[in-house]
């Protein structure tokens, strides 16, 4: 059994699509499972149609129209037959979508953002599906959310992992050529859910856990894995093999690769982890397994842009203890921070968080109430695993450090 992700930019257009037929065709799609994002850019412009049903009803259905056409134009230069079932298919589900809009009462962003954003996914699952049938390619199409079972955390939900365990175990074909798609489960009333972004390889991971997979295969625009995002950083070197442990601490660091909740199940069951090109399947790509030291044993960089770093200080210059650092993280729990980097003194306390939600000057308010309080918005957090002084000295030029930590093994900087 082996389990394959496709990510939304080796499916963004037709000859996308042919590209992961040919994949499937040169290294076997027998006993497979292929999970799939949206494609291209889909998830970006579905936001946009949630942005607009909140906030300009006027342009509604002019953004729905943008990703219908975007598809239809996949849709027309995959199927010659105008007849062929899948057009109707994919008009069905934009028909659900439309019917979700209408008849929706709640109130709840993070809800409505669930039920909806997960049409890119089944759209761009449904053409695939459809696809690899016309070609040979005999695949069975499976809809997720009936499989992963999850709490109702909306945007980021946490698995249920004996209920999904079950639902796997009791129907799931493991003999045939399955695709289904990333991203998204269910709750236990049956409302979609979403395993937050770049979730569709953490949907592999469940899969291959319950599957006792042989090993799971990430498809990428890169070689593999980097040991620095190229957008970023010149000269990133690819790198043959890691640890589980050291991969866990990239992705926790936010190495965008490999997300951060994937690896735990893998390890857990020692599957391997390979991230591959989709350009060039026949290359060997990064191999994440149990006890690999790193190979090449270099510097690696990861850049989270658009952070925000708190400074907090006791009013009266009495000292910030326990109870006051228990109170602040309640807080940046309540208020769904994302914790990056913390750093205390005997009356200062810093945090670097992602406003993921939204909930930013809210938070502000409540610790005004009690600390004096300064806030660097769109902040860069730089880490370095396994740094050395010229690399820091290189990092450091010109640029204006908020703060700085190191740990044995890695440096982080907060800069402006």
């Amino acid at each position: 059994m082996q389990v394959f992700k496709f990510g939304g930019a080796s499916v963004r257009d037709a000859n996308g699509i042919k590209n992961l037929a040919s994949v499937l065709k040169l290294v076997g799609s027998a006993n497979t499972l292929i999970v799939v994002s949206a494609m291209g850019k889909t998830t970006n412009a579905i936001e946009i149609v949630i942005k607009n049903y909140f906030n300009n009803k006027a342009e509604l259905q002019s953004s729905i129209q943008d990703v219908k056409k975007y598809h239809n134009q996949i849709l027309l230069d995959l199927f010659t037959n105008e007849k062929h079932i899948v057009f109707k298919k994919v008009t069905l589900l934009f028909e659900e979508l439309n019917v979700f809009l209408k008849s929706n009462k709640s109130p709840d962003y993070n809800f409505v953002y669930d039920q909806i954003i997960g049409f890119g996914e089944l759209i761009s699952t449904t053409i695939i599906n459809e696809y690899l049938n016309t070609i040979g390619l005999k695949s069975n199409w499976l809809d997720v959310r009936e499989y992963i079972k999850t709490d109702n955390y909306y945007r980021s939900a946490n698995v249920n992992w004996e209920q999904t365990q079950k639902q796997i175990s009791a129907t799931f074909n493991k003999s045939i050529l399955n695709i289904t798609q990333g991203f998204l489960g269910s709750d236990s009333n049956n409302f979609t859910t979403t395993l937050g972004r770049e979730g569709s390889d953490y949907t592999a991971a469940i899969f291959a856990y319950c599957l006792n997979a042989e090993h799971v295969t990430i498809w990428k625009d890169v070689p593999g894995v980097l040991n620095a995002d190229p957008r970023y950083f010149e000269n990133a070197q690819l790198l043959n093999k890691i640890s589980y442990r050291e991969a866990i601490e990239l992705a926790f660091y936010g190495a965008s690769v490999i997300h951060p909740k994937t690896l735990q199940p893998l390890q857990r069951k020692e599957i391997p982890l390979y991230v591959k090109s989709f350009l060039h399947p026949e290359q060997p790509g990064t191999m994440v397994a149990k006890e690999m030291s790193l190979e090449p044993n270099i510097p690696c960089f990861i850049v989270k842009k658009n952070q925000v770093l708190i400074a907090l200080s006791s009013l009266d210059f009495s000292y910030i203890v326990e109870e006051n650092i228990s109170e602040i993280f309640n807080l940046l729990h309540v208020y769904k921070m994302k914790v990056h980097v913390i750093q205390n003194s005997a009356i200062s306390f810093s945090v670097c968080v992602d406003n993921v939600y939204g909930n930013l000057e809210v938070l502000l308010q409540q610790l005004k109430a009690k600390f004096k309080v300064m806030c660097y918005n769109n902040v860069s957090l730089y880490t370095i695993r396994h740094y050395n002084k010229p690399v820091v000295e290189q990092l450091e030029k010109d640029k204006v450090v908020l703060l700085k930590q190191l740990t044995e093994e890695t440096m982080q900087l907060i800069c402006e």
